[in-house]
């Protein structure tokens, strides 16, 4: 696993001995940052069920102002805090040790242009995370969500006054590209 472009390029990232997390392949987080591509820069980025900080890292390489990164799994959050003062980024990031749900009530009021999520696969907690983003409101105007799903897990249209106006398949992967509108629209 590694950093693919921006200051940190090439940059080789850990995983902890033993985890039984997925992190995001390489190739779906080309993918990923090659559809986001100008969001990026200056962005304030929420990167939801971090594990190790691979996409979360990759966005402050590319030129994040900031990035939350909320884990809670602790050999997970200790890996990410030793990934980002490798890549020497610590300073435009903020590691959360806890639960996804409670971060997000604790984040409420903040606004962010960017929130990934990529929750454990068959688990189903895309739908209920995606709800969570919408009732605490923290997307800045013009903000996206994308959330990580099996290709086998399908999500909604809608989810409160989130449209989805985007899938893309990367492999056994789906990223999906919520927005803020009425069904039918894009910004």
């Amino acid at each position: 696993m590694r950093v693919i472009a921006g200051i940190a390029k090439n940059s080789r990232l850990k995983i902890p001995r033993g985890w039984s997390g997925r992190p995001t392949a390489d190739r779906v987080k080309e993918s990923l940052f090659n559809i986001m591509g100008p969001r990026i820069p200056g962005s304030h980025f929420l990167d939801l069920y971090a594990g190790t900080g691979n996409v979360g890292i990759e966005a402050l390489s590319r030129g994040a102002a900031r990035v939350v990164f909320v884990e809670r799994d602790k050999r997970a959050v200790k890996i990410i805090r030793d990934n980002l003062v490798h890549v020497g980024l610590a300073q435009r990031a903020e590691v959360l040790a806890q639960d996804v749900f409670l971060a997000l009530r604790q984040l409420s009021g903040q606004q962010f242009d960017v929130v990934f999520l990529d929750p454990p696969y068959e688990q189903n907690l895309e739908l209920p995370t995606l709800e969570a983003i919408d009732r605490h409101g923290l997307l800045a105007r013009g903000g996206i969500v994308v959330a990580e799903s099996s290709k086998r897990q399908a999500l909604p249209g809608e989810v409160g006054r989130l449209v989805q106006y985007r899938q893309h398949q990367v492999g056994d992967t789906m990223l999906s590209f919520y927005q803020p509108g009425i069904a039918g629209e894009e910004d």
